[in-house]
């Protein structure tokens, strides 16, 4: 797999379409803190990290849906890319969808979102926009 983060917001962007209850995927510390912040923001109801060795490690997103039926995440998007990386300086992040969405950021400070980076003054790589 070239891209972990991609596969990730694909999979959850597919479980959604599909309207599933939740997903498995392989667990790495960039995702882990990932999905924290979409559970922080209010896109993921819940998740868990199940145990196993190594590669094997997977953790288990349960997804929410408005009104039981529409996943609360209505779109996703990977900004930068293994291929052409996307820096952005702290006051240069530009709000996602005139603030009713989040961007992801990797910082010096951590992976944060983008209101976290513009208070901290601190930028990094733009990993994702989630509406």
């Amino acid at each position: 797999m070239v891209d972990p983060i991609a596969d990730l917001l694909t999979r959850i962007r597919n479980a959604g379409m599909a309207r599933h209850v939740s997903l498995r995927v392989p667990v790495s510390k960039v995702k882990l803190r990932l999905v924290e912040i979409l559970r922080d923001e209010g896109y993921v109801e819940s998740f868990s990290v199940e145990d196993g060795i190594g590669p094997s490690r997977e953790m288990l997103i349960h997804l929410r849906y408005v009104d039981g039926t529409q996943p609360a995440i209505r779109g996703m998007r990977r900004v930068s890319k293994p291929g052409r990386r996307q820096y952005f300086p702290g006051k240069n992040l530009a709000k996602v969808r005139s603030g009713l969405g989040i961007a992801i950021v990797s910082t010096s400070k951590g992976v944060l979102t983008d209101r976290d980076a513009r208070r901290l003054n601190v930028g990094g790589e733009l990993l994702c926009e989630v509406w």
